[in-house]
């Protein structure tokens, strides 16, 4: 497998984390006109219906997102839909390779899509904390932006998108682990506070 397929298999993984749809609805256009040619079987993400689907969803993802809590709850269900869906476009990638190579995708492909979800969800989350909801609305312009230059650079240069991939997951780890620590204290604060208020009985 050659340095290029990897980018797509492991770029599309990565961005699907972040955007799912916008990840699949860009994709397909690209390989509907020609822009490039996708490896594998993601050229099949150019079927009518693919981006019919991919529109109407990316549509309502673009409002939901920047919408305080709902955002957090529309990463909660797509924990469960990302992440497998990251797998299938990695593997997809390689279709045409060894069914040992497509399964070793599958799994890596996987464990992409988890890291930049996760990244995603829990930056998210600590921007709720706050009640302003520019914030939210600059994250997920972020998102946005980073999904249609993600998937255009590795239409054009997949091999640094590679690189890009390798490098977020390296600082997604270290990333997800500060945010997490960093919301475990505020919670434990904000627990402290209201049980310091308690009055005690008698």
């Amino acid at each position: 497998m050659d340095l290029g397929t990897l980018g797509f298999s492991l770029g599309s993984a990565w961005l699907s984390g972040i955007n799912l749809y916008g990840t699949v609805l860009v994709l397909g256009l690209v390989q509907r006109f020609h822009w490039a040619q996708l490896p594998g079987d993601l050229s099949y993400l150019a079927h009518p219906w693919v981006l019919v689907t991919a529109g109407v969803l990316c549509a309502i993802q673009f409002v939901a997102d920047k919408i305080p809590a709902v955002d957090s709850a529309w990463d909660l269900i797509h924990t469960f839909i990302r992440i497998p869906a990251g797998a299938i476009l990695a593997a997809a990638a390689v279709g045409h390779l060894d069914p040992k190579i497509r399964l070793l995708a599958l799994l890596v492909g996987g464990g992409v899509a988890l890291s930049s979800h996760s990244t995603k969800t829990v930056t998210r989350l600590a921007a709720n904390t706050s009640p302003e909801p520019v914030s939210n609305i600059v994250l997920s312009l972020i998102g946005d932006a980073v999904t249609l230059g993600g998937v255009l650079l590795m239409s054009i240069h997949p091999v640094v998108l590679f690189v890009v991939v390798v490098i977020a997951v390296v600082l997604s780890a270290l990333l997800v682990r500060r945010l997490y620590r960093g919301m475990r204290r505020l919670f434990r604060r904000g627990a402290g506070y209201r049980s310091a208020g308690t009055p005690s009985p008698g």
